[in-house]
């Protein structure tokens, strides 16, 4: 009976978080657009208060079935929503007023120190596990440059970790999960290309930080080398963007902290795929990866099974760093291009200022000038002459002009049986 029970109140709660979280993403559409708080993708403004819905959805959600006593959460499970909640927080306000990635990730770390059970893990582990968390949760936020991929690998990862902690008999942590995974798949109906509103580092960040952070507590007491093998392999898909991305700055010599086109679905994007196909791809690789994760988790399948997930990714990481996505630089007339150079005797990097010709690309001033045509109207019908005639027919025109008289034929003359009065204007 208390089966049945747990997965009733699993399915309400679920549901509920679904709806609410399709609703209130549709209600923040309009004040983003009136706020700007938008992101530019291909060059049409996409909301990103998404994950604001997210956010606020799984948080109360979670506390009123935790209050109720429906689905009760734990203090561990209670930490980590607190703490993926501030998270969240400081990407809404890194979403409305830019803050740099060094404070996210400080901030996340700072979180992350507050969630890890020191006590099971010890120091060294413990601090190991702090920075993984830091630096996975700012990998989430990289795959929300794309239509659908944040929000179907989220979900399909919250089902792989949520699986891990009920095996080890978490409830709180796997409740926690199911909520975040619902409102996930609420927040998709309206993020499928063509995306009217995305998460934002509001939405990414909280969605990293509970995934990674419950990964944690669900591996707690495990060995270091089998744990880090299937957290790898839990979040494969935002591991080897971070990776590929990381890379790929760094052979072509761009600062890390620039952005750009060169995050796995832009690679996609260019090899031919569709929006769609993208979501595919890069949503059955996190689901491959998530199924050896939870099969390595429970045993099912030996250690050496996540080192096929670390292979295959860094296979298709080497394979779509051929892709080319760094165009050249367009630079303004006359300004320098910064190009490394190597130093004689030296390994450091230096940075040499190459100017462009400054060739004057004027192009010819072609003045086109209307003739002057001056048409004098006559009154009643009466021809006038060019303006170039002289002579008697000069005249002859500039006293019809002015005194207008009905035209003769050649046949009669012209007679004028009384005088004629000029009308001024």
């Amino acid at each position: 009976m208390s089966v049945l029970y747990g997965i009733a109140a699993a399915t309400v709660t679920a549901t509920a978080s679904f709806l609410l979280t399709a609703v209130l993403a549709a209600l923040l559409r309009a004040p983003a657009l009136r706020l700007a708080v938008v992101d530019r993708r291909r060059r049409r403004p996409v909301p990103l208060l998404g994950g604001v819905a997210v956010v606020l959805v799984t948080a109360v959600v979670a506390w009123a079935g935790d209050r109720a006593g429906v689905v009760p959460l734990g203090p561990a499970a209670g930490r980590l929503l607190a703490a993926a909640t501030v998270v969240g927080a400081l990407g809404l306000a890194a979403d409305v007023w830019r803050l740099r990635r060094r404070w996210l990730l400080a901030g996340t770390a700072v979180a992350a120190a507050c969630v890890v059970p020191y006590g099971e893990t010890g120091p060294v582990a413990g601090a190991l596990a702090v920075g993984w968390v830091a630096l996975v949760t700012g990998a989430f936020r990289g795959l929300d440059h794309a239509d659908g991929v944040a929000g179907t690998v989220g979900v399909v990862t919250a089902f792989g970790v949520g699986a891990c902690a009920a095996v080890e008999l978490m409830d709180g942590p796997a409740v926690l999960l199911l909520v975040l995974a619902a409102a996930l798949a609420g927040f998709l109906l309206h993020n499928w290309h063509p995306a009217r509103i995305a998460l934002g580092a509001c939405g990414s960040l909280f969605t990293g930080f509970l995934l990674t952070g419950a990964a944690v507590l669900a591996r707690t007491g495990y060995g270091p080398v089998g744990g880090a093998g299937v957290l790898c392999a839990l979040t494969a898909v935002p591991v080897a963007d971070a990776v590929l991305v990381l890379l790929s700055r760094r052979l072509a010599g761009r600062p890390l902290s620039r952005g750009g086109p060169d995050h796995l679905a832009h690679r996609l994007r260019r090899l031919g795929l569709t929006a769609q196909g993208v979501v595919v791809v890069l949503g059955g690789a996190a689901l491959c990866a998530v199924v050896v994760g939870v099969l390595a988790h429970t045993g099912r399948v030996g250690g050496q099974a996540a080192l096929w997930v670390a292979g295959g990714a860094a296979a298709g990481v080497l394979g779509l760093l051929r892709v080319r996505v760094y165009g050249p630089a367009r630079l303004r007339r006359g300004a320098g291009v910064r190009a490394p150079v190597r130093r004689a005797g030296r390994g450091a990097r230096a940075w040499a200022v190459v100017r462009r010709p400054r060739t004057a690309m004027r192009r010819p001033r072609t003045v086109v000038r209307r003739p002057r045509t001056v048409v004098r109207r006559a009154r009643a019908g009466v021809s006038q002459a060019p303006r170039g005639a002289t002579g008697a027919a000069g005249g002859a025109s500039f006293r019809a002009a002015i005194f207008p008289v009905r035209q003769a034929t050649s046949t009669e003359n012209v007679q004028v049986g009384a005088p004629l009065r000029v009308r001024n204007g």
